[in-house]
């Protein structure tokens, strides 16, 4: 395979509760001419997921819904959760690569309109549920879990009051699900006292340099802070954040510097 394969176990479910493994994958960047993307992804069902969350940026071209929805195959058989990005929303333009790396000043520069639309009603119709500002509870093996989302924050789409509010109180686990990890996003769901947020956006900083103990993240392209590019972090009295460092990139930016493609399993476990 061409892609990394992140897996961290965290122990989170209440005691006694049966593991589950959630399959965590965001920008995907699929144009139909990405071959081997494609390939990669068919196998995540190889697996073997409970529970399968995308967040976000599926697309990279006006024809490629079809193509995300083969490419995806198994896993539309299984329960999964999804939230849209800017690139879902609108197509890739060219513009300068090492921009991505230069301070953002909320200045968009938009291709045109993707067939979001067409893609959200497909995957709600396998089954899969849509968390742009909604929110939802599932059942995965014992545990009942909560799940809410927001729309994409990097476009000034997301709206957390839409979801906002204490987690059902059937919920054994309380989890938020977001394309673009903004702090105001992390800071809202803090409030709400949720377990874990899942996040992408970032492609682990897709230029990083090396660092004593691995390689540092030049940038996340929103207002988190570096070290949190991706992967498992937490700070005190927040809720634990994962961000998934992506499979793809812009077509007009395909380079990816000490970051590689990945798709992360989490084991949730019950806490001891």
């Amino acid at each position: 395979m061409s892609y990394k394969l992140r897996e961290v176990t965290l122990p989170i479910l209440p005691a006694g509760h049966r593991d589950i493994r959630v399959l965590h994958f965001s920008d995907l960047h699929l144009t139909p001419a990405r071959k081997s993307e494609i390939r990669d992804i068919a196998s995540f069902a190889d697996l073997k997921p409970d529970l399968v969350i995308s967040t976000g940026d599926f697309l990279a071209h006006r024809d490629a819904v079809p193509t995300v929805l083969s490419a995806l195959g198994d896993l539309l058989d299984l329960p999964g959760l999804f939230v849209f990005g800017s690139n879902d929303y609108y197509g890739p333009k060219p513009k300068n690569p090492f921009s991505y790396l230069l301070k953002d000043h909320g200045k968009r520069k938009l291709g045109p309109d993707l067939p979001w639309q067409g893609l959200a009603k497909s995957l709600t119709a396998l089954g899969w549920v849509d968390l742009n500002h909604s929110r939802s509870v599932i059942k995965i093996n014992d545990t009942t879990i909560e799940a809410r989302g927001t729309d994409d924050a990097h476009l000034d789409r997301d709206d957390y009051s839409e979801v906002s509010g204490a987690p059902d109180k059937s919920a054994d686990l309380a989890i938020g699900v977001t394309h673009a990890p903004y702090l105001r996003i992390i800071e809202a769901m803090t409030s709400d006292e949720l377990d874990l947020i899942f996040a992408g956006h970032t492609h682990g900083g897709q230029v990083r340099l090396p660092w004593p103990g691995g390689s540092k993240a030049l940038t996340t392209n929103c207002d988190l802070p570096n070290w949190r590019a991706r992967g498992l972090t937490k700070e005190a009295g927040q809720p634990w954040l994962h961000v998934s460092a992506g499979m793809g990139t812009s077509p007009f930016a395909r380079i990816r510097v000490a970051s590689p493609p990945e798709v992360s399993v989490l084991t949730l476990e019950a806490g001891f």
